[in-house]
């Protein structure tokens, strides 16, 4: 097949995953194209298959805000008329789902059909997608979308009750890639972190206020008094200077590290001993399933669809939101106990394997199958 992807180029769930199922499926020997104003981070190395379509935008006095969503239809009509796409996905329905409509429209006058499936990755339904500045055209884009998924049972739930949806909505889980997630020997960088052979705690996002870092810096302050310990902070974003400064208040900036985004993130999940994620909400958890495929068991919320991947005392333990005293005591629990944290960590890697990307990547073949199908 030859398949447009539509995302955002960020360090963010939808932009990656929407880069990596690209790459999956071009090693299966489709042809992608990525239609951005960026080329994703994840979007590396060459691959014959793999080609970027760059969205540019013209700097007009008359625009108080450069019109993305006009340069981006026309970007998606002219990589459909000159490279023979033959089906559209696009990732998180604002503004995509919208714009990827508009293109349609363009083409059919063209005598073309372009099919369109739009994934549901989170706060395009839960958050942003429900404002009122955006709902209706959210619910339409969705409505009249060839093929909708969702990347959790929990959103396509929430997208039904948020909207008036009349499309079904299929649930392709997201999935982790082992030829990268996985645990590698990193013993010489663990050394450098810990030298005193202090337990590693690890938490990863874009640092915004659903996230709930402050959670987890009170969680690692309690598990450091009773456990020697340090806490590795990945990313970037609004709350990071707060988040500074109540490392400063509680006096543990010594054993905290604010790394920022990381390309190599798989490197620091291997030396880490648990994964923290007590989110307010998440539509799937990704982060949480990439430290599981490095072995690393995840403490974190009941929020969202963080239940259809962390098994409670299994792969880790969930508590209710905000409850960081319990969310400490079961890190602690874990920590001192180094033959539940072993079988934890085997349990971990178990439950990943349930989201390989072989298994799942047929999935999304063969629903872009059953919609062209559908729109010959």
């Amino acid at each position: 097949m030859n398949i447009g992807m539509v995302c955002y180029p960020t360090y963010g769930g939808s932009g990656v995953v929407a880069t990596e199922l690209g790459l999956g499926l071009a090693k299966k020997d489709h042809q992608i194209h990525f239609i951005t104003y960026r080329k994703p981070p994840r979007l590396s190395a060459f691959n014959t298959n793999v080609y970027f379509h760059e969205v540019s935008t013209m700097e007009y006095p008359l625009f108080e805000y450069t019109p993305y969503e006009t340069a981006l239809a026309s970007k998606i009509v002219d990589a459909v008329l000159y490279e023979k796409i033959d089906l559209l996905h696009v990732h998180y329905a604002i503004p995509h789902a919208a714009v990827a409509y508009m293109a349609k429209q363009i083409l059919k006058t063209k005598g073309i059909n372009l099919p369109i499936i739009t994934t549901l990755h989170g706060t395009d339904i839960t958050l942003t997608g429900t404002d009122a500045s955006f709902k209706p055209v959210v619910e339409f884009s969705i409505n009249n979308s060839d093929g909708v998924t969702a990347v959790s049972h929990q959103l396509r739930e929430e997208t039904y009750s948020n909207f008036n949806i009349s499309k079904d909505i299929e649930v392709i889980h997201n999935f982790i890639d082992f030829d990268r997630f996985r645990k590698t020997d990193k013993d010489h960088f663990k050394k450098a972190v810990a030298p005193n052979h202090e337990k590693i705690l690890v938490h990863t996002s874009n640092f915004r206020k659903v996230k709930r870092v402050d959670d987890v810096i009170h969680i690692f302050e309690r598990v450091h008094k009773a456990i020697p310990s340090k806490l590795m902070l990945i990313g970037d974003g609004p709350e990071r200077k707060p988040l500074e400064d109540l490392c400063r208040e509680l006096n543990i900036c010594d054993d905290v590290r604010f790394l920022g985004k990381q390309d190599a993130i798989e490197e620091l999940l291997a030396i880490a001993d648990v994964f923290l994620l007590p989110s307010a909400n998440e539509s799937f958890g990704l982060a949480a399933l990439e430290a599981m495929a490095c072995e690393v068991p995840v403490i974190s919320s009941n929020a969202g669809g963080i239940p259809e991947i962390n098994i409670d005392g299994n792969t880790g333990y969930m508590c209710e939101v905000g409850d960081i005293d319990t969310m400490a005591e079961k890190t602690i629990q874990l920590l001192q106990d180094e033959h539940l944290l072993s079988q934890f960590r085997k349990n971990a890697l178990a439950q990943a394997k349930r989201f390989h990307i072989d298994v799942i990547l047929p999935h999304y073949e063969q629903f872009y199958q059953k919609i062209l199908n559908e729109n010959k």
